[in-house]
Parts: C-alpha cells; structure tokens; sequence
C-alpha cells in the first residue's frame, strides 16, 4: 500500500451486506441434514435450517475479498450422504454399469473399462465422509473449489485453478456456472464468446480431482443464461441461450438487429473423447432469459425450462415444445396489458414426481408440472404430453428460492427482511384455476390470448421465521436520542410497501420468559440443584434485608419451608456442595445442609459478622468484618473443614471469588480478595501454602465484585484463566490468571455506567460467560466464530442481581430481580451485536433529516412507475370490468376476493409513468409509528428534504421539500419543479404548509446555510430566502457541469458534489453576494455521498463501491476565507476549464457497495471521532483515524502477513482488490486484520514472531472497543 499520505484510517465493517446474490442448497456437513450457503457482496455464509424450531442459524460467515459472482453445489458421482465411499461404490457400482452397458456410445463404454478397471483401487481406498463441494465463480479469473469443514467450523479450499484475467470483463468466464446433476463436470462461461469445461473426478484416494479445462468458445455471442441438463449417466450435456451478433454487427442499417435470433444451445462433453461439442442449438423467444434444469433419467423426461416475457416453454432436442403463459394478476388497480417476467425459480425432486415454484416480477409464485405420455401398462414413457401452470402463492421478489427436503422454503428477498416458509400444502387439491399448453401455441412468434388470476393470501406456505436485512440502505443518521451510553444509528431502507424506518442499537437481544412480582424487594437471588448429578435447578432463593424466601421450580413456582435453610436472616451465598449437600451463608454463619436433613452449624466468632462470601462444589471461603478470611474445604466424607489459621487483610474485604474446581482436581487454585484500599489480592489455596499471598494489582477504585474463570481465549487455541473485576466506579477490568504462578497480566478496562460493577458466572449456549450489571446489564461471552472475548450489552432492563437459571421450561437462563420484580430470560442469539427495531413506511425511502430539538425524523418516500393512492381509490371506486372480469361487488370483493391485498405482501399496482410519493413525520423514540403523512398529488415527486433555520424568521426551522412532476429518469425530463415549506407545529409532530415555489428543475440537494437555503438546481447552487408567498432567490452560481446532488457545509465553505465530477469546493462572499468555486477534483468521480471531515478535508463515496477523502489544499484554502479576495477568486486563471485549484487525494479504499451515508460520529462516549458510512446491500462501516505513526507501521506489517498467509478463499489478490478502481491509499483493511485470530496457532505465532510482539498483543490492538475508545 502507498504510505504517502500522511493520514491514515481503519476500515472496519460493523454489519456486512445483507443483500443475497444467490443461494445454493446442500449437504455441505456431510450429514443428511441440509445447509444453505449465501453469497452475499465477498462474504459467503453457511445457515443451518433447524425444522424443529422453524429458524434459520448462521454457523460460520468468511469475507472472501472478491466479487461472488455466481455458485453452485455438486456431489461426485456415487455420492451418498452419511455413507462411507466404499458403501457409496458398491451402492452405485452395479446402476452405473447398467445405465453403460445400454448405450452404445463408445465413449461411455470407454469410460466405464475404465472404472472397472480401477474398481478394486477405489474399494481398496479408506472410508471416508463425502460432502457436497462448492464452486465458486468469481473475478479473480479463477475456479474455486471448496469445502465446509464441521469439526473446525471453516471452509477449506480444495482447489484453485487459473483461466483468465482478474476483474469482472465480459469474456473472462466467471459470470455463469453449470454443474453436471452427477457432479461429473462443470462448466464456466463468459458473458461473451468464452465457456470452459472442468471434468470432476477421484484419485485412488477419494480424493477430488479437477482436470485441464476444455475449451467451448463461440466469438461474436452473448450468453444470457446457462445451465446443467439431467441426463442420468449420459455424456453431460450443457444447455446456453446465446445470441450471435455478427451480421448485426456489420450492419450499419440494424435491420440485422431487428432479425436477430436467440438460440437455445446444447454442449455435450464426451467423457471418451475428452472433447465437448456443440450438439443442437434451435431458436427460442428473443425475450427469454432463463433456464430451469427437467429432471431426466429415471427422474423425467430431461431438458430445460425457457423463460421469457409473458411465457414459458418446455425445450429438449428429443421431444416437441410446449409452452404456457405467464398468468397476469386480475384486479380493479391492475393493468391487463402488462406482461409478466419470471425472475427466479427453484425445481424440486419427491418420490416419482416434481415441480417447479417460478416467480413473477410481482412476487407471485406459479406451480409447473409436466404430465408424460403413459406406456400400455399405466408407465410414465419419458415424453411430454403438455405443460401444465397454476397460481400457487405470493412471497417478496427474491434473488434465489431454494426448497428444502424437511418441508421449508428459503426466500431471499430482493429487498428486506429475508423469509422462512413452511409449506403447509402443495396445491394439488385448491380451486385454483389451471392452465395447460394445449391452449397456447409452441411457436415463440405465434400470438396467444393471456390469463388471468386472482391473487390471494398466501395458503400454501406459511411464514414462520423473518430474518433481518436491511439491505437496500438509503439513508442514515446517528444520533443519541435515548440519551444512553452510546448512540443509536437511524437508518431508512427497503422498497415499495416493504421499506421500513430501522433504529439500530449496540446489543444482544434476550428474550423474556418470566416477569413476576414479589412481596417486598429482594436484594439478591440464587438457583441451586439439590444434588449434584441433578440435570435442572430445584429451588430459587431470594434474599431480603430481613429474611430469605425459597422457592421451588417445577411446573409452578412455590414458595417451601422445609429446605433447611435459615429464613430469617439474610443470605450471602447459595451453593450445592459435594454430592448431595446445600450450603447456606448469611451474616451470622455457615449453615450446611446434608441430604438426610440434617444441619452443621458454623457460627460466625462473636462480634463479628461475615461480610462477603464465595464458594464452589467443594470450597468456601468468607471474610469477616473485622478483615479476616476464613476457609473452608470438603472432606473425603463430605464434611465441611475449616483451615487452622485465618487470613488477617489490610483492609476491609469487599468481594471474595473461588473458580470452579477443574475437571480431575478436588480445588481451585486461587482465591481473589478485593478490600476497600483499591486492592485486588491472589491468594494460594495449596496446602503446602493455603492463603500464602500470590499476587496484588492495584485499582483506581475499590473492587466491588470478582469472578475467577476459566473461558475460550483465541490466543491459545484452548482455554485461558482470567480474573473479571467490577468496581464501584463502574469499570469494569478483565486480566489474565496465570494457571501456575497466579501472577496477573493484561488488563483490559471497559467502562460500563455510573453504579457500581456487579459480576455473576453464567452459561450461554453451553459457553461460560459472565454477566456484568451496572447502569444496564452486559454479557461478556467468547465470539461463536471468533473465539475472541466481546462485551455486549443487553436489551433488557436494569437489574440488579442474576444468577443462572436452568428448568424443562427453559434449559439455559437466567434469573434477575429488578426493583420488586422478579425475570427469568435466555440470550438465545450471540452472532449479531446489533439490534433492530422497525417502523414501516409507505413508499421507497429517498432521504430523512432530523428535528433540531425533538427526536423526532422526517422522511421522503418516492415510487416510480406506480399509481398513487388517489389513483388507485379512483380506480377501484369506479366498479367496472376488471380484466374482461365481472364487476366489484358491493362489498368490495371481485369474484369473492378483496380488491385491496396488503400492499406489504402484494406489492402496489404498476402504473407507466405514475409517481406516488409522501412525507413522513416519524416518532421512533415515544410513540414508535409515523405521526403525519403527507401524499403528493398531480405526478409529483419528493427528491430532497432540509431542516432550514431562516434568520429572517427569528430563527424559526422549517422544513423543506423539493419534488419534480412527470419526472422520467432516463432520459432526464420533467414538466415542472417545486420547494415546498412547512412550519412545525406540536413540537415537529405535525406539519402545517405555508407555500411553495416553482423553481427550474427539481432540487436535488438542498441543505440550510448561514440563515437561508442553499438549493441544488441542475447545475447551479442558489440561495434563497424565506418570503410571505415564495421563496426569494439571493445568489446564484453555475458550479457544476453535470447535476448537483449533495451540499455539505462549514462557515462560508460550501462542498458541492456532482453526479458524475466528484466534488467542488465553492466559498460564498457575504459582501460580495458571490459563490465561487475555487477547487475541484483530477478524477471524475459517480458521487452518491459527501461529509466534510473537517474545514478542508471531505470524505465520500460513488457508486462504484469506494470511498474516498480529498484535501483542500492549504494554501488554496487560506486565500479563499481572506478578507476581500472575492475578486479575485473570480478572476483567477481556470485549469483545463476547471477550477483553479485541485484537491489532494489522501484515502481510497474499495468497499464493494455503493456508499449511501455517509457521516462522522462518536460509537463510543468519549472515544474518538470515526466515519461512519452505510452500503446500499445492507453494509455498515466505520472508518478510524489513527493515533500514531507506529500503529499505522504495525497495521501494515500485520496486513501484508495476512495477504501471504491467509490468501482469500476465491484465489482474488487481496490487494488488486481494494486497488479495484484506484490503488488503495491510507486505509487498512480491518476486516482482514481480524482474521487473524481465526488462523491456526503456528501461523499465528509465526506472524508475531515476524511483528517482535507475544499473539495475545496482537489480538488487544485488534480488540474493536479499544480501537474506538483509545
């Protein structure tokens, strides 16, 4: 990386991309049950479907540092999950010799000598588990085969083969990938002229195989889908739809062009000869798009799926066309013109039968059957009788629909929140009305009379999980409305009815079980088992200042008097000890209660009482007032002994902790005491040196809780002894334990609240953790991916004691008492930090801006090519004929069906040209929905939003709208353009309009400046003022030379962005009444978002997926805020018909999403400022300026290590990659640093070796709450 510039930034992503290209289906674990795989952005992530519980869990996410640009899953031929190989071959041998000996082609005989040949080799082979692979198509100019690997929780490369260039170009294969059913060969294609073949294979090892590539090209066509046929065991053939450009290329009139042909073509590999031919190619309709693979061999009849606009046809070079329309949807609101484009589909095999789900643009599923012509005896022949169509269900517009065997469906969503469906039934026995393709004609050219449907609510499929995705985020703020320990990030995102207004917050979400009231307030609580081999808690044990309630757990909860323990007084601390004991500690004794009822008795000596108190199954240990530690350790006959001699401290004990007894041993090593001189003590606990002082670590504040633990420490590999210290000024501190020595060693702080740090020992998904209460409750637990410690808070209330908590009901919990109320919950997600909750919105979100006081947001919202609400009431109210239908009925139903679906579901009715758009004044604080709506009527359309303080109104805000009517987008033309004003009134909860004004174009920028508005108006910038019946134009400056599309702002310094030009600093004379640009950039740059870092310094983002900070430069800079320079500012000589200055590239980084926000905040109370940007797939990111020359040098050196030892998975260089547009300058890439505690221990090593520092150094600098803290 370039180290000339002299800033420096780390690139971090907080949330990556929740957008999913593609989705693929497969027994990846080598077990029967299924996993589906997700591209989403360079990050490819494994789920685990769990049909019990109905959800959907991530096991292991990787960042490949590539563009995935296509998937597929396939199983070597043979291949049986859950069997051993030699179980497989000898399962399959005898079908595979069948399906050879029937033909006659030479090449099949060859290659089955072949296999028997190496038949004994194969059987002779070790067992071993045969999972399905994963190729991956990417722009590294490589194939990538890879393997999910359970028992280490990691992908695996297998292979890594070289074919072209890196990047994504148009005859470099990568961009379509086809994989024989029998997982014998695959093949890669270009979009244009180049296909390689891959034959797949074992070695006498079991081991996978790739072959040389064997070339298909065809110069001059394009390739718009391509596919793998089921031919059994025949040669596997590949089907393309191709388009040849060469006459139209030659053509100067484009008649050529209008004639042009698509073809659907077959490419076979003859596994004899090693050669792949083009077998049969025939033409289709021009509109077609995509490919399904027919089931064939024993399965069906083989062959494809052709989808085009409006129909879809059955093709195979061996049997007769069929074809169907696409079914349009019937309604008041509907256009019966408009044709249909199926954009996604999935096909799924059952027992002698199969289907497919195709969906339509609109989101509406249809079920396609083929029936077969039967043979004398009733048997299906393997021909095509006719194709047959019928509506099944709607769901979101996915990317990718996979059917899973226990009877669930995997939508991801184009947009939104991902879905979970179960089907409930397949549709064979509903009214629905199907159509076949006896009604339409074969001929792709032949016109055809279109059906109609009625949508409904879904009946087949019922929803049973939501997974969050944000993607596409449009907007963004962070903002600490709540008024908490760390900001909240505002964000608008989704399309059409499924966009939502989302509050992002730094969390883990618990879910609640219990809330119970108790008679008076309890101080502290505890559960306990009665024995040890006991698997669930028996009773609950509150304490109270006077007494001590126990309850029972079972299927009520009890209160119960004969436990033994002591109700009376007070109690310390609960445990179950030895075998079959109970131990009691309140302030006057010890009271040990046996399985037989009967009580020993330890009195505290006279005059003192016991001040703090810590056990485990076999030790106890308590501290006195007067400062002493006695000790107490289990007998071989499960007495509890005292130890001769006490502990004298220096200082009154404030909290005590005993580990737990390690597996094999009969104690705990160490003893913590914490005393109130701000001392925190490691006592011996050996018998040749029990209570002998280890070691000391002084505190800037007395300890209020400890807790010794043995947790997953990455750095090791293993497990790792640490000390959890909480203090009274709410730090909290985490050091770790030398298991020999008892020395202690790097301490990590954290602040977390003003009260005191309270500590308990939980489980969490069989993890231990810990669970710190102070101003709110925080879980520090081991990241399941990771294995590195993360400190999370909890989205629950203040509590003020917990325990952990373990019942049929609820296996892992825990239990706490806040006020007089007592609440059992369970965390039962640790992967994602980040909590959501969402608003929903009418309209796709373009923009939102904030109240200068209230916590209150303002939206605008803006559909294109759909009708408006007084449109769609207009049509449905009018009651005639829908769709050649009958008319509506009074109550509202067309042929029984409700005219109005809910739009969240259905979507809204297109309408060409139609624009429907709104404002939103949204409460996600108080009330938590939308407060006011505003719809714009007569075709317009918001396009920017402003809070504008007007000086000239005594500072009053408003807020201003800028919409266009008749706006078409491409080409960009409009009728007219406006800037609407509102007044706040309710304190901002409602709107009141004051007036608006026609203006030359839509403004799509506008922004308040000095007192008045600055608008972005084509290509000038002007400044109006407010006036009684418009607005009043003051200045005005052409600064552009495409189209303004964001303002930023400082002082008199104004940053302009342009859509296609980067940016332009402008400074506007006050005396002069003059804006003048006098800096502008040497790239063009596809702005989409501008901060202003500081008065000289902008960062920003385009389309392309980079983010960029430019500098003005410092001389240039200094003349432009001189007093009196206007003139000449004006006058100075233009570069190259540009401004007279350049400014300074200082940061570039390619991120792979199309920055949409784009702001500098604070994550952190009291940490540093960072950048913070979101990504139009759902990414969140942060950049962080670093602090020092020397950390940047070690970032460095440790991001070359990782390029060399940790080389992404798709074979992309990791450099060339974020060099993707320009070479990356001035930012290090975070997410790859922090692979490295996902590398195996020797690398690890090796690499601080190389960096002069121990792992666990490395893995502190990379610790993200000190990165954004220090």
């Amino acid at each position: 990386m370039a180290t000339t510039s002299s800033m420096f930034m780390y690139s971090l992503t907080i949330q990556p991309p929740s957008y999913i290209t593609q989705a693929i289906l497969g027994q990846f674990a080598g077990t029967k049950e299924q996993q589906i795989i997700t591209a989403s952005g360079s990050r490819l992530t494994i789920h685990r479907p769990d049909p019990q519980l109905g959800k959907v869990t991530p096991i292991l996410s990787q960042d490949v540092f590539g563009i995935i640009r296509t998937l597929a899953a396939f199983r070597l031929a043979g291949s049986s999950k859950g069997m051993s190989f030699k179980q497989q071959l000898k399962a399959t041998y005898s079908d595979f010799l069948k399906h050879i000996s029937g033909s006659a082609s030479p090449s099949l005989c060859a290659i089955g000598q072949r296999r028997l040949l190496e038949k004994d080799t194969y059987l002779k082979s070790p067992a071993k588990e045969i999972a399905d692979y994963i190729i991956i198509g990417s722009d590294s100019g490589r194939i990538s085969i890879i393997e999910y690997v359970p028992a280490q929780n990691r992908f695996n490369r297998i292979h890594l083969e070289t074919f072209g260039k890196s990047g994504v170009r148009r005859v470099i294969p990568g961009q379509y990938l086809g994989v024989d059913p029998k997982g014998r060969a695959c093949l890669i294609a270009s979009v244009e002229k180049n296909k390689l073949v891959y034959v797949l294979n074992r070695n006498a090892q079991a081991e996978l195989t790739i072959s040389s590539p064997l070339e298909a090209h065809k110069p001059q066509t394009l390739v718009f889908a391509l596919t793998a046929l089921d031919v059994g065991y025949e040669n596997p053939v590949f089907a393309a739809l191709e388009v040849d450009y060469t006459e139209s290329d030659q053509d100067p009139t484009g008649q050529a062009y209008q004639d042009i042909e698509k073809h659907l073509v077959y490419y076979e590999l003859d596994l004899g000869l090693n050669h792949v031919v083009r077998k049969w190619s025939d033409p289709v309709d021009r509109s077609a798009t995509m490919l399904f693979q027919v089931p064939g061999g024993a399965d069906g009849p083989s062959g494809v799926l052709v989808c085009g606009l409006d129909n879809i046809t059955y093709r195979h070079s061996n049997q007769d066309p069929f074809r169907v329309a696409v079914p349009r949807r019937k309604g008041a609101t509907e256009n019966p013109e408009r044709k249909r484009q199926i954009v996604c589909g999935v096909m799924h095999k059952m027992k002698g039968a199969f289907f497919f789900l195709l969906q339509s643009e609109d989101g509406d599923l249809f079920k396609i059957t083929l029936d077969m012509v039967e043979d004398e005896n009733g048997q299906m022949t393997g021909e095509v009788k006719r194709l047959k169509i019928k509506y099944f269900d709607t769901v979101p517009v996915a990317t990718s629909l996979c059917i899973l065997k226990s009877g669930f469906l995997f939508v991801a969503c184009e947009n939104g929140n991902h879905q979970f469906y179960q089907f409930e039934k397949l549709g064979d026995d509903d009214s629905e009305l199907e159509f076949d393709s006896d009604a339409f004609p074969a001929d792709p050219v032949e016109s055809y009379t279109p059906v109609y449907f009625h949508p409904r609510i879904a009946d087949n499929v019922n929803l049973v999980e939501s997974i969050e995705a944000m993607n596409p985020i449009l907007d963004c703020k962070v903002a600490n409305l709540t008024e908490e320990d760390a900001p909240q990030i505002y964000s608008i995102c989704g399309t059409g009815a499924r966009s939502t207004f989302r509050t992002l917050r730094h969390g883990l979400e618990v879910n609640d079980i219990v809330d119970s009231d108790l008679p008076s307030v309890p101080s502290a609580v505890w559960t306990t088992k009665i024995t040890r081999s006991d698997q669930y808690d028996a009773y609950i044990v509150l304490s109270f200042t006077n007494g001590t309630l126990v309850l029972s757990i079972g299927e009520t909860v009890e209160e119960v008097t004969d436990t033994g323990f002591l109700s009376s007084a007070p109690t310390l601390a609960v445990q179950q000890l030895g075998e079959d004991s109970l131990i009691q500690v309140h302030p006057r004794g010890i009271r040990h209660i046996r399985r037989d009822g009967h009580v020993n008795e330890w009195p505290a000596p006279q005059h003192r009482t016991i001040v703090a108190a810590t056990t485990n199954e076999r030790q106890v240990a308590v501290a006195l007032s007067s400062g002493e530690i006695v000790y107490f350790e289990m007998d071989t006959d499960g007495t509890l002994a005292e130890y001769d001699e006490k502990r004298q401290m220096s200082g009154t004990v404030t909290c005590l902790s005993l580990g737990e007894v390690p597996e094999g041993r009969v104690r705990s090593q160490f003893l913590a005491v914490g005393c109130d001189d701000s001392t925190v003590r490691i006592l011996s606990l050996d018998p040749d040196s029990t209570l002998e002082n280890k070691s000391v670590q002084a505190l800037t504040s007395a300890p209020s809780a400890l807790s010794i633990m043995a947790m997953p420490d990455s750095s090791s590999g293993g497990s790792t002894l640490y000390l959890h210290i909480g203090l009274y000024s709410g730090v909290y501190l985490r050091t770790v334990l030398d298991e020999i020595t008892g020395e202690l060693s790097d301490t990590r702080t954290r602040f977390l609240g003003h009260r005191p740090a309270k500590l308990f020992r939980v489980s969490v998904q069989g993890e231990p953790a810990v669970l710190a209460l102070s101003s709110r409750p925080w879980l520090g637990y081991s990241d399941p991916q990771t294995r590195g410690f993360m400190l999370t808070p909890l989205d629950t209330v203040d509590l003020e004691w917990a325990w952990n908590f373990s019942s049929e009901q609820c296996i892992e919990g825990m239990v706490g008492i806040q006020g007089q109320s007592l609440r059992i919950f369970s965390i039962d997600k640790l992967g994602n930090s980040l909590l959501q909750q969402s608003l929903p919105l009418t309209h796709t979100p373009r923009s939102l801006v904030r109240h200068p006081e209230h916590p209150l947001f303002y939206t605008i919202e803006t559909d294109n090519h759909t009708l408006p609400p007084s449109m769609r009431q207009r049509l449905i109210s009018d009651g005639k004929g829908v769709n050649g239908d009958v008319k509506s009925e009074p109550n509202g139903e067309v042929n029984g069906t409700t005219t109005t679906l809910p739009a969240e579901e259905f979507g809204y009715p297109r309408g060409e040209r139609y624009w429907s758009s709104c404002v939103h004044v949204v409460d996600p604080i108080n009330a938590k929905a939308t407060l006011q709506q505003i719809d714009f009527e007569d075709n317009e359309a918001a396009v920017s939003i402003a809070t504008v303080a007007f000086a000239s109104q005594d500072d009053e805000t408003f807020l201003v709208v800028g919409t266009g009517k008749d706006m078409t987008v491409n080409p960009s033309s409009h009728s007219a353009a406006f800037l609407y004003v509102y007044r706040f009134q309710e304190e901002g909860k409602e709107l009141e309009f004051i007036h608006k004004t026609k203006v030359d174009a839509p403004p799509r920028a506008l922004l308040g400046f000095q007192g008045r508005l600055l608008a972005g108006i084509g290509t000038t910038i002007r400044i109006y003022d407010l006036g009684m019946r418009q607005m009043l134009r003051k200045c005005q400056a052409e600064v552009v030379s495409n189209l303004v599309v964001g303002l930023q702002t400082q002082g008199s310094r104004i940053i302009v962005s342009d859509v296609q030009e980067s940016v332009v600093y402008c400074v506007y004379k006050h005396q002069d009444n003059l804006l003048i640009p006098f800096v502008d950039d040497v790239v063009p740059r596809f702005a989409t978002c501008t901060t202003m870092v500081d008065y000289e310094t902008v960062a920003g983002g385009d389309k392309f997926g980079n983010i960029w900070l430019l500098r003005c430069p410092q001389k240039a800079s200094e003349e432009a805020d001189e007093e009196g320079a206007g003139a000449h500012l004006v006058h100075d000589r233009q570069y190259l018909q540009g401004a007279p200055n350049r400014a300074h590239l200082m940061c570039h980084f390619f991120t792979q999403d199309a920055p949409t926000s784009i702001q500098k905040a604070q994550l952190v109370v009291g940490g540093r400022d960072v950048i913070v940007w979101t990504g139009l797939q759902g990414t969140l990111g942060i950049m962080i300026p670093f602090a020092s020359r020397e950390d940047v040098d070690f970032f460095q050196t440790l991001e070359q290590h990782l390029r060399t030892e940790d080389a992404p998975l798709a074979g992309r260089d990791h450099l060339i990659y974020r060099s993707y547009y320009v070479p990356v300058k001035g930012i290090i890439d975070g997410d790859l640093c922090e692979r490295y505690t996902l590398l195996p221990n020797d690398k690890k090593a090796m690499i601080a070796g190389e960096l002069d520092r121990t792992v666990r150094e490395i893995e502190r600098f990379e610790d993200k709450g000190s990165i954004l803290s220090d």
